[in-house]
């Protein structure tokens, strides 16, 4: 990609580009910092070749994110996007991942933090955006579900004859008491949060967003554990178990089905998918 061509593009002066560094901490797409003498700027290309079938037009969701997020949560802005990538003001701050102390006080910030963000709605519907809204949560989590285990025939994953879409559908009404759709980010967990001084100073990589249930937001935030209770207290609200569980239950299932496409082998691969079923069984026999 020329990256002074796109920074004209952008309205930004590509005489200010000092330097170009590949930032190794994302997993699915390509992403670079670019240093200018007006403030640095992050770049993310997404990738080419198969992918699930919710993984589509990622950027564009990802990009609708931080717009409808600005001002509730501390996200980028948004310079410029095209069809495969972003470019946006850079945070700053280092991964959660990578502090040990003091992770309370980040957790009860946190927490606060993904509170403000639910109180943006949606107007449209529930769903990924770019798979198209429905005006119930039911229907859609159904299909979100179906769609992970159409992934899991097309790419020859066995998920265990306890997977089937009677999980969701037992629960229609239990999951239409979701009445408001709401800005989920869908993958929060320590890498994608970013903290300095004491303070929360970043939520990135918003290209698995959707509008739904508050609760679902939870689910990468309990993954392979339980609800921390700093971060319970900083987001204020109670969390219904039965809901966590399942939409924990679709999160395994996309690690399960996803590292196929993405060619993940070896034995880190087989590691985390034992860890995965594991914790899979456990949310299974909940529910």
């Amino acid at each position: 990609m020329n990256i002074k061509g796109l920074l004209a593009d952008a309205g930004r002066d590509p005489d200010e580009l000092t330097a170009v560094t590949e930032l190794a901490d994302g997993t699915y797409n390509t992403v670079h910092r670019l240093e200018l003498t007006s403030g640095d700027l992050v770049l993310k290309v997404a990738p080419t070749g198969p992918g699930l079938t919710h993984e589509q037009d990622l950027i564009q969701t990802e990009a609708m994110f931080y717009q409808a997020a600005l001002g509730k949560a501390p996200v980028p802005e948004v310079v410029y996007y095209g069809p495969d990538f972003l470019l946006m003001t850079a945070l700053p701050g280092v991964t959660l991942h990578s502090v040990s102390a003091d992770r309370a006080q980040y957790q009860r910030e946190l927490g606060a933090i993904i509170s403000s963000l639910h109180e943006v709605t949606g107007t449209d519907g529930f769903g990924y955006p770019q798979r198209g809204l429905k005006d119930s949560w039911s229907r859609t989590f159904l299909g979100m579900f179906d769609d992970v285990l159409a992934d899991a025939e097309r790419y020859d994953v066995t998920l265990g004859d306890k997977v089937s879409r009677q999980l969701v559908t037992d629960r229609t009404a239990l999951l239409d008491s979701v009445a408001v759709p709401r800005l989920i980010h869908f993958d929060i967990w320590d890498g994608n949060v970013l903290v300095e001084d004491g303070r929360v100073t970043g939520l990135i990589d918003g290209e698995r967003a959707f509008w739904g249930d508050p609760v679902a937001e939870f689910a990468s935030l309990t993954l392979f554990g339980d609800l921390d209770p700093e971060l319970l207290g900083g987001y204020g609200a109670d969390i219904d178990r039965e809901r966590l569980s399942l939409y924990r239950v679709y999160l395994y299932l996309i690690m399960l089905v996803e590292g196929t496409p993405r060619g993940y082998t070896g034995p880190d691969r087989a590691a985390l998918v034992k860890l995965v079923e594991r914790h899979l069984a456990k949310d299974l026999a909940t529910l």
